[in-house]
């Protein structure tokens, strides 16, 4: 189930990165422009990403302690965080296809901590060296995100810091192809991600495989 988990990880991050690209994706290149010209800016955006998923495992590690500690109180409970990941990447997937957006309403409750952390991520800036870069990396990783929160709940559902920390590095990596593409190639994505059909599909993929998710957890939970 956990090696289930890291594929689904990974092409959770590999599907919704296009969302990143909207989120995100102006972020980094404004990012990348800000770095001294005199220098190549792909070690710091390397570092960025560094530092973004050294926040994704953290709160991997976090959730996945949790649901340790859920897990541990009843055997049934297990299975139920497997029901609730499932159910998370649908609504992630209606969130995408722009057809429900009610996790609009978790990433407001994210906010909270990102009111806290934005001025820090604007006291690193301009970006003068390596470390400076991944700190960076490290504070935008908390950024209020529903494709994030919606991957937290399979780290809750592997049963241990470690590989709930695992599940989101997992996911990150797989948002990396097209983040790197935007910032280390300088290539616009942004108006192509916009595209309804491109988030329909992103969006019927990730139902399809949260309904899967669940029929599993529904006919473990029959034996």
């Amino acid at each position: 189930m956990i090696s289930l988990s890291y594929s689904a990880a990974l092409l959770i991050g590999l599907a919704g990165s296009l969302h990143c690209i909207g989120m995100c994706g102006g972020i980094v290149s404004a990012f990348r422009m800000g770095v001294d010209p005199a220098r190549s800016a792909n070690g710091f955006v390397l570092a960025y990403h560094a530092g973004r998923l050294s926040s994704y495992a953290l709160a991997g590690a976090l959730a996945g302690g949790l649901g340790q500690i859920v897990g541990k109180q009843s055997s049934g409970s297990v299975n139920l965080l497997l029901l609730l990941s499932g159910v998370m990447l649908v609504l992630l997937g209606l969130y995408i296809g722009n057809w429900w957006r009610g996790l609009t309403h978790l990433e407001q409750l994210g906010s909270v901590l990102w009111k806290r952390l934005a001025p820090l991520s604007r006291a690193l800036l301009p970006v003068k060296h390596l470390p400076q870069a991944y700190l960076y990396g490290v504070v935008w990783g908390w950024l209020p995100c529903g494709l994030v929160y919606s991957t937290l709940s399979w780290s809750m559902a592997s049963g241990s810091s470690v590989d709930g920390a695992l599940v989101m590095v997992f996911f990150g990596v797989g948002t990396l192809p097209a983040l790197l593409t935007v910032s280390l190639l300088g290539v616009q994505l942004n108006e192509w991600v916009k595209q309804a059909l491109i988030r329909s599909l992103i969006g019927l993929s990730l139902v399809a495989f949260g309904l899967f998710n669940v029929l599993i957890s529904l006919q473990i939970s029959l034996y």
